[in-house]
């Protein structure tokens, strides 16, 4: 059965989508079948891997609304060999359409069993709050991983976080796990950044990946283009990192 980790973090621009987008590729890159899913109705993850987000019909608003299925839904073989479920700002009414919806925090997670067997990785990303979106993406994963930006106010809001993994899991998700954090945007010029890292390490008692993503002018360029980085600049300092990354995933799952 495939592994599902749901990318999150409250917090907006701490390199969430930008890890799920090349996380996503660089699995399909090492052989890996690969479903990545946006549910943030921003859609940045859809047109980070090139599909138009405001030319598509069919996305993961009208699946969660049974209205189409995820065959009709899907889009297959992106950027590199990933297959999409795609997102838009229709989904920013999701709030509201399920509200009187029976078991609105599982729509996802039963949507999606009839496929998991045939994806090894599925990366979800969260939208940068603690939604209802966010909980359908924690019941439907295995893990949470957490992006974390290698800023001064970088644990503000990861307790918060961590309480809201314990309660779906506590409530709704029992086998939900901590999948661990992944620092981001770090700038090794500056001693900030590894005050940062050592801060975390030190606080937190979840996995830490070792793998840690530079702050890479084309990792910030390739989203324009509709490309990951291992396509858009397959030499950079982000791709080979976002290759370890997705080295480390892999042991993690199967080692």
């Amino acid at each position: 059965m495939g592994r599902a980790i749901a990318i999150a973090n409250q917090k907006g621009g701490v390199g969430k989508t930008t890890t799920a987008i090349n996380l996503s590729a660089c699995l399909a890159e090492a052989g890996q079948k690969v479903l990545v899913i946006d549910i943030d109705p921003q859609g940045n993850t859809t047109t980070g891997v090139g599909v138009k987000k405001n030319e598509i019909e069919n996305t993961i608003y009208e699946l969660m609304l049974g209205e189409k299925t995820f065959d009709e839904c899907v889009v297959r073989g992106v950027a590199g060999g990933m297959d999409l479920l795609p997102a838009n700002v229709n989904l920013s009414g999701a709030e509201i359409d399920f509200i009187d919806v029976e078991n609105r925090q599982y729509i996802l997670r039963d949507k999606l069993a009839e496929v998991r067997n045939n994806y090894d990785f599925i990366i979800i990303d969260c939208p940068p709050s603690l939604s209802m979106l966010t909980v359908n993406a924690m019941t439907a994963a295995d893990t949470v991983l957490v992006t974390v930006q290698c800023e001064y106010y970088a644990l503000d809001g990861l307790s918060q976080l961590f309480n809201t993994v314990n309660l779906i899991r506590s409530r709704m998700h029992q086998k939900l796990e901590m999948d661990g954090i992944v620092f981001t945007m770090y700038d090794s010029r500056t001693n900030l950044a590894y005050e940062v890292v050592e801060n975390v390490k030190s606080n937190i008692r979840e996995h830490v990946y070792t793998t840690i993503i530079p702050r890479n002018i084309r990792l910030a360029e390739a989203p324009s283009y509709g490309q990951p980085i291992n396509i858009y600049e397959p030499r950079s300092a982000g791709a080979e990192a976002y290759r370890l990354l997705a080295k480390e995933v892999i042991e993690r799952k199967f080692g």
